[in-house]
């Protein structure tokens, strides 16, 4: 049941959210039970190139964006919680349904809104806006708020992503990534990636953190395909990574999609479906099989893609993301 003080989109929220800088978290009528508490809370990170972000340059544009917070019941306790990070669309119901999830099963949320601070709408045609790898930087600094608030456990915030958003959160498992970005003394209890681009290899990206690494992904994907995916999720493992790539037969992209009656075709979505890129020397991001530098413009980029809701698929992940994070898994991680 919506509450009729709350703004009407998030991109309203926005248009407050500098006040918050300076007067501390905003806090808002919950959605959900009566007993969740909303906040909402602004922070500061950088907007960086996809080159930038490999090299380690810091010098990309100041950017305050917001995240909306939910803690699932009052007291003193500290909760574990997940911070959200979302794809091309932007923050939608889909979000929302997770967090209910989420908060349903005892964990606070943080759904990170990356785009409306950078005056983006969507990327989904233009993915030029907003380098993926650059929304690992958003998810390390809401780390760092979140492990601020009284009353989350900051041995206990995992990190959950969307597509575009995946890629920050499963990679910000990778140890280069945490050393240059990362909160000190902080890291993520778990990682896990909604149908997750793993089509390009970076240096090191075997070495990661000794937390859970969980993929999710549609094999009817056209979107993003699954089979780097899977490359991905064995070399990793072979490496000694705690990672589980589970795949859904008949599963398009965004499967969790709940409020799609039909599958939805997008003709002018941008796709790198069919592109194996590496990272080279300098940060540069090279096609692999030309060996040419990879832009936009390169011609295994396509257009036209699928997204479609499957019950099955959205029931088993939410299960499975549910029993990972209340279980025996980030809930007992760094108690003894």
């Amino acid at each position: 049941m919506k509450s009729t003080s709350r703004p009407k989109s998030r991109s309203s929220l926005f248009s407050f959210l500098l006040f918050a800088m300076t007067l501390g978290p905003v806090v808002l009528p919950s959605q959900g039970q009566a007993q969740t508490r909303t906040e909402i809370r602004a922070f500061e990170t950088i907007t960086l190139s996809t080159q930038q972000f490999l090299t380690g340059d810091m010098s990309g544009k100041p950017t305050i964006l917001a995240g909306e917070l939910r803690i699932p019941r009052p007291g003193t306790d500290k909760l574990p919680a997940v911070i959200l990070i979302h794809g091309s669309g932007g923050l939608g119901a889909t979000h929302d349904r997770w967090v209910a999830e989420l908060n349903n099963a005892g964990l606070a949320t943080f759904v990170v809104d990356s785009f409306s601070g950078r005056g983006i709408t969507n990327t989904i045609d233009d993915q030029s806006q907003l380098a993926t790898l650059a929304m690992m930087v958003d998810a390390y600094r809401a780390l760092a708020t979140l492990a601020q608030h009284p009353r989350i456990d900051t041995s206990r915030i995992a990190v959950m992503g969307f597509s575009k958003g995946a890629v920050a959160a499963v990679y910000s498992s990778n140890e280069r990534f945490a050393k240059i970005y990362g909160p000190q003394g902080i890291q993520f209890a778990a990682h896990i990636g909604l149908y997750t681009p793993c089509n390009v290899t970076l240096k090191d990206d075997d070495k990661v953190a000794g937390k859970p690494i969980r993929l999710f992904h549609g094999i009817a994907d056209d979107w993003v395909s699954i089979e780097p995916c899977r490359s991905y999720a064995a070399r990793i493992k072979s490496s000694g990574a705690d990672v589980v790539l589970t795949e859904y037969p008949g599963a398009y992209h965004a499967f969790d999609a709940f409020m799609l009656k039909a599958p939805i075709k997008i003709p002018q979505a941008q796709t790198t479906r069919n592109c194996l890129l590496t990272e080279g020397d300098g940060g540069e991001i090279l096609n692999s099989k030309t060996g040419k530098r990879f832009d936009l413009n390169d011609p295994c980029v396509e257009r036209g893609t699928t997204v479609a809701y499957n019950e099955a698929a959205t029931a088993a992940a939410m299960l499975a993301v549910k029993d990972l994070l209340t279980g025996t898994t980030v809930g007992a991680l760094n108690r003894n």
